[in-house]
């Protein structure tokens, strides 16, 4: 099986859900990281030309993601800042990745809404029978 590298949002009540799909966990990240920037605003919008690197580790892979997603939303918060391309690098439960986007233009960007954070809920980092790995949560909004 091919795995096409893609992304969704999952309803959940006031929240919303972010699940990204990937031939590796990396591609999963990334996946679910577009995901979330996708629910400020159009990926479209975003120009990749400024790069911030970050890094996190955790234990446990469901919490390297919360952990990468919280750290997106901290970027995004005391940066000013849209991010619409991620690399990442993933070595046991390190997590190493560059950021791409540009300052938010209210004008141009129009975010929809301000996310607060990643959350436990819905939670989850696994691969499938067919090995396809896929990464989720419920983002605060």
């Amino acid at each position: 099986m091919t795995t096409i590298p893609r992304w969704e949002h999952l309803e959940h009540g006031a929240d919303i859900g972010v699940r990204g799909y990937g031939s590796n966990l990396a591609e999963a990240f990334i996946q679910a990281a577009l995901s979330l920037s996708s629910v400020v605003t159009d990926l479209d919008k975003i120009d990749p030309g400024e790069s911030v690197t970050v890094e996190c580790e955790a234990p446990e892979f469901d919490l390297l993601l919360l952990d990468w997603l919280n750290e997106i939303v901290y970027q995004m918060a005391t940066r000013n800042m849209l991010f619409g391309r991620f690399e990442v690098q993933i070595l046991g439960h390190h997590l190493q990745a560059r950021l791409f986007g540009e300052v938010t233009d209210q004008a141009k960007h129009q975010p929809a809404v301000e996310i607060k954070g990643a959350t436990f809920t819905e939670l989850k980092v696994y691969q499938t029978g067919a090995g396809e790995w896929v990464a989720q949560c419920i983002i605060d909004v």
